[in-house]
């Protein structure tokens, strides 16, 4: 199983929380330093608590399932100030 399919599996044990909430979250790129690049569509897009469902959640099961992976980013997440 390459990176990408790793990332997707453990993507899809937090997916159908996130379809819950009427959002989804789709990989943008896997870079070559093994940074994920993540697109939240739906209302993860613009939902106050993004960042968090982002770092506690998404990320969390990311870095444990693919301990390879050095770091998820959302590509069109602000960070909170």
């Amino acid at each position: 199983m390459n990176l990408t399919e790793q990332v997707e599996q453990a993507l899809e044990t937090i997916r159908p929380y996130l379809i819950a909430d009427g959002g989804d979250v789709a990989i943008e790129e896997i870079t070559a330093d093994k940074v994920v690049k993540l697109k939240l569509l739906g209302n993860c897009g613009s939902c106050k608590m993004s960042f968090m469902t982002m770092k506690a959640g998404i990320e969390q099961a990311i870095m444990k399932a693919v301990p390879e992976i050095t770091s998820v980013v959302a590509v069109n997440l602000a960070e909170p100030v």
